[in-house]
């Protein structure tokens, strides 16, 4: 029997992984979860000679039980048959005594592109038993956008709307968005933070008078935001893979712990590591790195999540962000699947802006789950450092993870792994600044800088950017989103 999903804050309505990847939100607002998670587990030793799209469909085969073997492989097929650099699709390189998943191979050159080439995949085949045309809605911090934009891009069936923080990312960032070519697609800048946006989508989702006039058009919207239960699976099988490199490449032993230390803002990214535990993966822990915006250092410390604190912009945008939306999955799991505590909790944090978990859950969560944050200066120390020790170039997101990964104690660990999210050519600017390169004039003077004081090569389609054309600049207030969506949908589908 195929697993049910549900909200994280009621267990009222169950629907399959397929409808929860169509609607990536549950209608009273909560996250989607399964109490099938970890029911089916994964042998660790069976990961180890597959190829990275066998391991994809194994793990996302499991996780979504109720697509057919034969749409899983589909999937994986379109998703990572050639849309790589690597052949690896997430390769795990040694750099002095520690180890670096590289996520940045993809068609954006940052990591979410494992999950948004496959997002699209899932969602076409979960729509095609119905008769919905779908508005896909994402909020970014830098990332998501672009690699969403890149994924749903003339989609039959599908828009995409994507909104991202006014001057809230970095350049080579907004120009990967703003230049984005497909009939059904669309950009909007919103005058705020991400927290701003991010919220405004989530009313936006729970607005049940639009979401009524567009249903009588046929038109239902989800999300690409790694809210979607479709965004989370696929980021799970990279850390499965992981381990099985380092068992390939001899820099492990069969079922020996290893430690992730992974930058993360909307939790999500780590969140997938969890997953992977919980499946059967020996992960002895999961260091959750965060930068100056360090509500998650703070409430793995105290067990009080408090969003009411100053807000900074860094170096490291795309973990500018205060609410950690992914947080609640875990705490569901934490918790035993305690949905009136997290309801009650997730209702504290909107109405006061901070909730406070029991010590009980606390001491659960610290058992697997260990933190700490870089500012910027100790970000911009850390690629000085790695560069110069090793001749290894990190952006300023990895950075932050590889700062925070000398803080905290291996104990026994046999590796430590630290997840580089995006290729520094997307912050060259900051990356040069960093490392003492010499670079006036525009972004990609400073791509070029960059190239040749480290001997590496930007990525094409980032190069490519310098001569493509703007076609989105629309600004606007976050109470102005939904009438966008609305018109948007008239436009696109």
């Amino acid at each position: 029997m195929a697993s049910m999903y549900h909200s994280t804050r009621s267990t009222v309505k169950e629907c399959s992984a397929k409808r929860a990847v169509l609607d990536g939100l549950a209608s009273d607002g909560g996250l989607y979860v399964t109490d099938a998670l970890g029911k089916a587990r994964i042998d660790p030793d069976d990961v180890i000679d597959r190829t990275y799209c066998e391991n994809a469909a194994l793990i996302l085969g499991t996780l979504l039980d109720d697509y057919a073997p034969e749409e899983i492989e589909a999937c994986v097929k379109a998703a990572y048959g050639d849309t790589f650099a690597s052949d690896a699709v997430a390769p795990v390189v040694s750099v002095g005594d520690d180890h670096i998943l590289e996520l940045f191979h993809g068609p954006t050159s940052a990591f979410k592109d494992v999950a948004l080439q496959m997002l699209p995949q899932l969602m076409s085949r979960a729509a095609a038993a119905t008769d919905e045309r779908i508005m896909i809605l994402a909020a970014t911090s830098g990332d998501t956008g672009k690699a969403a934009l890149a994924g749903f891009a003339d989609t039959p069936g599908l828009g995409i709307s994507v909104f991202y923080p006014h001057g809230g990312t970095s350049e080579i960032q907004r120009l990967q968005m703003v230049t984005q070519k497909g009939d059904n697609v669309a950009v909007g800048a919103v005058r705020g933070n991400f927290d701003d946006t991010q919220s405004a989508v989530k009313h936006i989702f729970s607005d049940e008078a639009l979401r009524a006039r567009l249903q009588e058009r046929g038109v239902v919207l989800s999300s690409a935001n790694s809210i979607n239960i479709g965004r989370l699976a696929p980021q799970v099988v990279y850390y499965f893979d992981a381990y099985a490199q380092l068992v390939r490449q001899g820099s492990i032993s069969r079922g020996d712990k290893i430690d992730f230390c992974v930058p993360t803002g909307n939790f999500g990214d780590v969140l997938a590591g969890y997953f992977a535990l919980r499946m059967g993966l020996p992960v002895r822990k999961l260091i959750v790195a965060s930068n100056a915006n360090n509500v998650l250092t703070d409430f793995l410390t105290t067990g009080v999540y408090d969003r009411n604190r100053a807000f900074y912009k860094t170096i490291s945008p795309s973990m500018d962000i205060l609410i950690s939306s992914n947080l609640e999955r875990l705490l569901y799991y934490m918790s035993d699947g305690d949905t009136a505590l997290v309801a009650r909790l997730m209702d504290d944090l909107a109405r006061t802006g901070r909730y406070t978990v029991p010590a009980e859950l606390l001491e659960r969560i610290r058992a697997i789950f260990a933190c700490g944050f870089a500012d910027d200066d100790e970000s911009r120390a850390a690629m000085r450092e790695c560069f110069d020790s090793h001749g290894y170039v990190l952006d300023p997101h990895t950075a932050v993870a590889w700062h925070v990964s000398r803080s905290v104690p291996k104990e026994d660990a046999a590796a430590r792994v630290v997840l580089s999210t995006a290729s520094p050519y997307k912050f060259c600017r900051d990356v040069c600044a960093a490392l003492g390169i010499e670079a006036n004039g525009s972004d990609f003077d400073c791509m070029r800088a960059l190239e040749a004081a480290s001997g590496t090569a930007a990525p094409a389609a980032l190069a490519q950017l310098e001569s493509a054309d703007v076609r989105f600049d629309d600004v606007m207030d976050a109470n102005d989103m939904a009438n966008y969506v609305e018109r948007k949908c008239g436009e696109l589908l």
